[in-house]
Formats: C-alpha cells, structure tokens, sequence
C-alpha cells in the first residue's frame, strides 16, 4: 500500500525554502521603496528644505544628497563638488567686508585733480568682500547704464512665469524713444520678441527697446517698487529713454549690486542668470571700463575686449551716455576664477571729454587689485606600487 503523507525530508525543506523566499521578496521591496523615497526627497534635502537624521547623513552612501557645508555670510546656495571631489569654493555675495584703503584714496587723488567733475566709483570682489569707493551711494544721472537693472526686472518676470522670451511687445507712439537704436525707425504697432527687444536694449542701447521693457513690467513706478525691493535706493525711473536731462537715476554701488544679485545667485534662476550674461555679453562698447582696465593691466594693446580674453579676462558691461553723465557698470571675471563688479558715474559739462577719460582712470587704477593670485603647485601624484 502506498504512503500518502509527504515524507518529512520535503517537510524539513520547504519551510527553509519559503523563509528564504520571503526575504528576498522583503529585501527587494524594502530596497524600491527606499530607492524611491531617496529620489524624491534628494532634490529638498540638496536645498536644505529638509534635512535628515546625523545617523543617515553620516553613511557614506548618502553623501551624494547631503551638500557640503556652506558658509552663510558668503552663499546662499549649496557647493557642488569638484573634479577631485573637494568641495568647490561658494558663490561671491554683495558683501562688502574690507576696503581697499588705497584704491578709494587713489580714486580720491583723481577726483580731486577735476573739481568740476561730479564722480561716483565701487569696485567690489565677489569671492572675499574686499572694496573701494567713492562717493559710491549718492544718486546721478543714470543714462543708459539703467539699462542693466531693467533688465534684472525683466528676467524676474520670466522667473515669476509673467513674461515669457518669445513673447511679443508691441511698439506703441508713446514708447518711441530717440538715439540709440533702431526700433523707433520701426512703424507704430511693430511686434518685437522679448528675447531681441532685451538684446538689443544692450547691445546697442536701444531707447525705444528699453522703453517697451519698462512698460511690460508694469510701468515706471512698478519698476522702481521693484528697484527698491532689490536694494537700490538710488535706482529710479523717472521718465521714458532717452531721458536727455538726467532724470533717471541711479548710482555707483546700485549698479554694482544690480550685476552681482545675478552673478551670486541671490535673484534669478540659473536658466535666466544665463540669460542676463548671454544679453550682457553683447554689448558692442567697451570703450570705457574695459579699455581702462585693459590700460591697468598693460601688456599688448588692440581691441580691448579680445586684448583683455587673451590675458585670462572677461568684461560684462553697459555702457551710458547722455552727453552730460557718463556710466559704466560691469562683472568681471578674473584668470584665476574670481569675479568683482565695478561701477563708475561722472557728471560734467556736455561732451566733455575729461568725463570718460575718468572713467578709464578709474579703471586703470583699480587693475592692479584685479590681478591674477598665483595658481598652487600641483600635488606630487603618488608613486605606484610595482607588481610584484
């Protein structure tokens, strides 16, 4: 007769066997559950929107979510590794720390040689807060150098989801503005793109461009509202470009500030910070504080923006000219990785050409501050160890 109960060897092996299965099948859903979790959360951890328990932060596998300590008083924003997996160093912020006693004395000196000169200077280092100034806060005539905040306000819009770049704008009788540009030859409801309404507002300071970019804004007093939420005091709109007798103002540090609260990351999102340099880059005149800076540093003449690319340098400025003040305001990077902003106004007599000679002096005379820091030795790569 058969024996119909299973023999206790099965009996003896499957229960191991189920066990075993069963805590493959745990493992790996405990393992896409912890996966997934991970992957949601690690775009709030890297902004330290959460943060998480020291017992987890301390694991080594965890290290790509949690970033690298940053040092609150010079960024707002996490580091991101480097190429040998050292932190990199922290965004530059607008924070002045110490002065350069003899650059401000220097400006001073050069100021004081045209007394009928009304002159404005700040320079800047992003990286280590070291400044000089000049009669840096008091409010003069803008000129197109208020271009450079008007297009910040712009690009906030972008950011805010409110103005898109392709969006047209259109040209009505009232924002026809004279000069510069070639907008105002356009015929009354021409339809512009943003994105080349901003361009040409730089690169050849377009009037009639700026004009239509205040207007999307909102209007003069929405944009000096945003002005003074930026923190410059001394930035105003008071009337359409032009704007021949100087009522628009602005000043030496807000220009300064207004180029730095984008290159820190402390307005704008990385796409449109892109944005403001790409628009930046175009400006055609650099006869003013590239030439100057270019002087300071000596060497090889030519065209100043491309002498100043050969020598580890680059320029980001806007240029003004209303005949009584000239401006120029712009970041500069340096060879060795660092950034400064620097801002320079001057009132005088009409078209007097000692105005933009100063501008030039004072830049000449900031160079020698902006000079390359020697880079470290190379460590020694370690020696390998023969087969044996």
């Amino acid at each position: 007769m058969t024996n119909s109960r299973p023999s206790k060897r099965a009996a003896g092996w499957g229960r191991p066997i189920r066990l075993v299965l069963r805590l493959i099948l745990m493992g790996i859903g405990l393992g896409v559950l912890t996966g997934s979790t991970l992957k949601v959360l690690a775009p709030q951890v890297r902004n330290q929107q959460i943060s998480l328990p020291d017992w987890i932060t301390s694991q080594d596998w965890l290290s790509g979510l949690q970033p690298a300590p940053v040092d609150s008083a010079t960024s707002t924003k996490p580091s991101t590794g480097s190429r040998d997996g050292a932190a990199a160093k922290p965004l530059g912020r607008f924070e002045p720390k110490q002065e350069i006693a003899a650059l401000s004395e220097k400006w001073k000196q050069l100021a004081a040689q045209q007394k009928d000169l009304k002159t404005s200077a700040f320079m800047l280092i992003l990286d280590d807060g070291r400044f000089a100034q000049l009669e840096a806060e008091r409010p003069m005539p803008a000129a197109s150098s208020i271009k450079t905040p008007i297009l910040l306000a712009s690009l906030e819009l972008i950011d805010n989801g409110d103005l898109h770049w392709n969006e047209p704008l259109i040209l009505t009788k009232e924002l026809i503005g004279g000069g510069a540009g070639w907008m105002a030859s356009k015929p009354v409801g021409s339809r512009f793109p943003t994105y080349e309404v901003a361009t040409e507002m730089i690169r050849v300071s377009d009037n009639s461009a700026t004009n239509l970019l205040i207007e999307r804004v909102g209007g003069q007093a929405a944009v000096n509202a945003r002005f003074q939420a930026l923190g410059l005091p001394a930035t105003e709109v008071n009337n359409w470009l032009p704007d021949l007798d100087g009522t628009n103002t602005t000043s030496a540090r807000d220009l300064s500030r207004s180029i730095a609260l984008v290159d820190s990351g402390e307005t704008l999102s990385p796409r449109s910070r892109d944005l403001f340099r790409e628009v930046m880059s175009t400006s055609v005149t650099d006869t003013l504080l590239p030439t100057g800076l270019l002087q300071g540093i000596g060497g090889a003449q030519g065209a100043p923006n491309e002498s100043l690319a050969r020598k580890g340098y680059r320029v980001y400025n806007k240029t003004g000219d209303i005949g009584i003040a000239y401006a120029d305001a712009g970041l500069i990077e340096l060879p060795d990785g660092r950034r400064a902003v620097a801002g320079f106004l001057v009132q005088g007599p009409f078209n007097d050409p000692r105005s933009t000679d100063m501008i030039r002096a004072l830049a000449k005379a900031m160079a020698p501050h902006l000079k390359p820091q020697p880079a470290p030795p190379r460590p020694a790569a370690p020696a390998s160890n023969p087969k044996p």
